[in-house]
């Protein structure tokens, strides 16, 4: 398995840095630097504590922690989130609280999100009169599922 460097700052020392829970896993889980209750369908910008500086080529991703969402309903708005190579703030996660009648409480160092780290390409976008034939066509949403 490749590497990529990131650097990385806390907004303090007892803020984790990202960590793989297990070898071969595709995400380092991020932690919320605050306490926040997310009322049911309520959503909140949570700060991670945590900024990185990706290398040129590279993108990371912001993906939801599987667990939380079947155990709390607890998701991400805008998943997966990306954090591009330029930004060098805060990474904040926006999660929603999908159970309709249960709150979930959240500490500071509870995980609540997965950052992964990926490769990105630039495309050049040509203009074209009209596009090459496939075997999908213009079909959209769903249209591979439907029998004819």
């Amino acid at each position: 398995m490749e590497t990529v460097d990131v650097l990385v700052t806390r907004t303090s020392p007892d803020v984790p840095l990202p960590a793989y829970a297990l070898p071969g896993d595709a995400g380092a889980d991020l932690t919320t630097r605050v306490d926040v209750e997310l009322a049911p369908g309520e959503r909140a910008t949570v700060p991670t504590g945590i900024s990185i500086a990706l290398p040129d080529g590279f993108a990371a991703f912001v993906h939801p922690r599987s667990g939380l969402a079947s155990r709390s309903g607890v998701t991400i708005v805008n998943a997966p989130g990306t954090v591009d190579a330029g930004y060098r703030g805060e990474i904040s996660v926006t999660l929603l609280n999908t159970d309709s009648s249960q709150p979930v409480r959240l500490s500071a160092g509870d995980r609540i999100a997965q950052l992964v780290i990926q490769r990105v390409e630039h495309a050049r976008f040509l203009e074209a009169q009209e596009l090459p034939g496939s075997a999908r066509g213009a079909g959209g949403f769903g249209s591979t599922g439907l029998s004819s």
